[in-house]
């Protein structure tokens, strides 16, 4: 086990990914975000379900930055209940997983 993890939210255009992209990246809270275009999300929502095309974002960071991720992501993205989802890395390739810590460090 490592302390890299993934937060995997949906938006629903490129815009407002490209926004929550740079703002986690250019605070250290996130090493990279990946804009997934094209994801077809089928969901119910207040009653009714919805079959929307959406944006996945998906956004590296450390264990003790997670907390700071869903906070922000909750305070800027455009949905009333953005979905924050935080999965582990197990395991990878060391100089990448040093790579994700040195970028969500404290800049030098």
């Amino acid at each position: 086990m490592t302390d890299a993890r993934i937060v995997i939210s949906t938006v629903d255009s490129r815009p407002s990914a490209e926004t929550i992209a740079q703002n986690l990246v250019g605070t250290r809270l996130a090493s990279c975000v990946n804009i997934l275009p094209g994801l077809q999300s089928v969901y119910r929502w207040k009653q009714e379900i919805h079959n929307d095309q959406e944006f996945l974002l998906i956004i590296k960071t450390r264990s003790d930055k997670t907390d700071e991720v869903i906070k922000r992501l909750v305070e800027i993205h455009p949905y009333e209940l953005p979905e924050a989802i935080v999965l582990n890395i197990e395991d990878g390739y060391g100089p990448y997983l040093e790579w994700i810590r040195a970028e969500t460090g404290i800049a030098v």
